[in-house]
């Protein structure tokens, strides 16, 4: 069974909304593309970081652990992506929904 923040950020891909929570001890503001589990079989998100708190300069595609994810509430507004995919992501290996392969697609049908 899917968690709390697992069914929260999935419902965000579907209606393409924003993602704010607290992740490694720092408020993040996101726009998540692709969710699904790791290698190791946790929950996890790949997110592009638009604003919010970060360790290095923003904006950012993270990967999220979503067991550590604190307080993730979706909002509206503008939908942000990275310009920028000069590599595959490694951050999910079971995907379960992916923005641009499920959402998009079906909805230019």
């Amino acid at each position: 069974m899917a968690s709390a923040s697992y069914n929260l950020f999935r419902a965000a891909i579907l209606t393409e909304r924003q993602v704010t929570c607290d992740y490694e001890g720092r408020r993040r503001e996101l726009c998540p593309h692709i969710i699904g589990t790791n290698k190791n079989g946790e929950e996890v998100v790949l997110a592009w970081q638009f604003a919010g708190e970060s360790s290095g300069k923003l904006p950012q595609w993270r990967c999220l652990k979503l067991a550590a994810v604190r307080n993730p509430q979706a909002r509206e507004g503008r939908w942000f992506a990275g310009n920028s995919h000069r590599t595959e992501q490694t951050c999910v290996s079971r995907i379960d929904l992916d923005i641009n392969i499920h959402v998009r697609k079906l909805r230019s049908q």
